[in-house]
């Protein structure tokens, strides 16, 4: 395949080289794409599943996935968005496979207030990573990588009201948290 037939969506003559190789399974060019997102996709993958064993596995099981279905990136957004999205859904299969989330009612969607006082990242990162599976996962989606509630129950496979249920409460379980043993 030839760089110019890949082209459609903007990416960087780096990633459409990156993307060459891999479409041609050079395990050179698989290194560098892993390479290339490996960091910024573990700490994705450690931030949803609170435990570094398991982002470890999710990862490679995540980059397996990205080499064997490459040619079925349609180029309508970044490499790293694509390979992110794979993470995602990764992650929040080994999550369900542990049947860590909670049933919630459709109904429970009301927006929970969150002040974001003085309080240290370090402090703030360690409460969120005591949250829930459920809860961390919606949350880390929400309000870290900054998807909105359709994207994340078209990824989670689960409904809009779900992926807003658990956000309320990862919300207001944070603001318990922090009110009561941070401030």
């Amino acid at each position: 395949m030839e760089i110019s037939t890949i082209a459609s969506y903007k990416l960087s003559e780096d990633e459409l080289v990156l993307l060459e190789g891999c479409l041609l399974k050079e395990r050179q060019k698989q290194k560098q794409l892993y390479y290339k997102y490996c960091d910024a996709m573990f700490t994705l993958a450690y931030r949803i599943l609170n435990d570094r064993d398991e982002a470890h596995d999710v990862l490679q099981d995540a980059f397996i996935q990205v080499f064997q279905k490459i040619e079925q990136f349609k180029r309508q957004s970044t490499l790293g968005a694509w390979i992110k999205t794979i993470v995602i859904r990764t992650a929040f299969r080994h999550l369900k496979t542990q049947k860590l989330f909670d049933s919630l009612e459709e109904n429970k969607h009301e927006t929970a207030e969150f002040s974001h006082n003085e309080i240290d990242g370090k402090i703030l990162e360690k409460v969120i990573l005591s949250l829930p599976d459920g809860y961390r996962t919606i949350f880390i989606l929400a309000e870290v990588e900054g998807y909105k509630h359709k994207e994340i129950a078209e990824m989670l496979n689960i409904s809009e009201g779900t992926s807003k249920s658990q956000l309320f409460n990862a919300k207001k379980t944070l603001k318990e948290k922090l009110k009561n043993e941070w401030l």
